[in-house]
């Protein structure tokens, strides 16, 4: 399956295009996706909400994208 990931991509959308995201987040320092809070909003406004930019959530977004092609691909 081929899927891009967008700053507007909802975070629960996102766990099941890429389970692999939740990695990806936590080495990030934004671990809403397992702080037993429902998993509601989009990968943007989880950014913001830790106080990212512009230029972090574009990176983001390029990070997750390579991750998910990297696992998708081997």
């Amino acid at each position: 399956m081929t899927a891009t990931i967008e700053a507007g991509t909802s975070l629960e959308d996102l766990v099941v295009i890429f389970p692999g995201a939740v990695s990806v987040l936590l080495q990030r320092n934004l671990p809403c996706l397992v702080c037993g809070e429902p998993i509601w909003g989009t990968l943007e406004e989880l950014a913001r909400s830790h106080g990212w930019d512009d230029g972090g959530i574009a990176a983001l977004v390029e990070d997750l994208n390579r991750a998910y092609e990297e696992a998708t691909n081997s």
